[in-house]
């Protein structure tokens, strides 16, 4: 039976949460990426509570996939910021550190988080 992307992604994405998990201090950033839009979170594991959101959905944003990612970034480092966050772990969700999710990462570290 061949391996399919969606199976490949869940496995490497619970080798990265064995590892990974958000406190009130550091919340965990996760990154889902779909087709059209992309979203982060800051997740607090200890409860089970997200903290922030952000996502290319909400607003009237224009421009390419790569740059709203960076817009996403930027507005969830402006409302850990607001929250009194600094730092985060990184979640990437499975996907590979590259385009979309790169860029988000470097919207958020424009911002000023930290990890």
């Amino acid at each position: 039976m061949a391996i399919t992307k969606e199976f490949r992604r869940n496995r490497i994405k619970m080798r990265i949460r064995k590892v990974v998990s958000g406190t009130p201090e550091c919340p965990r950033l996760s990154v889902y990426r779909s087709n059209k839009a992309i979203y982060a979170q800051l997740i607090d594991d200890s409860k089970g509570v997200t903290l922030a959101s952000a996502s290319s959905a909400e607003g009237e944003q224009t421009g390419t996939k790569i740059e709203l990612a960076a817009l996403v970034g930027k507005a969830i480092a402006a409302k850990a910021q607001a929250a009194g966050i600094t730092e985060v772990k990184f979640d990437r969700g499975g996907y590979l550190y590259h385009g979309r999710v790169k860029s988000l990462a470097d919207g958020a570290r424009e911002g000023g988080l930290k990890f």
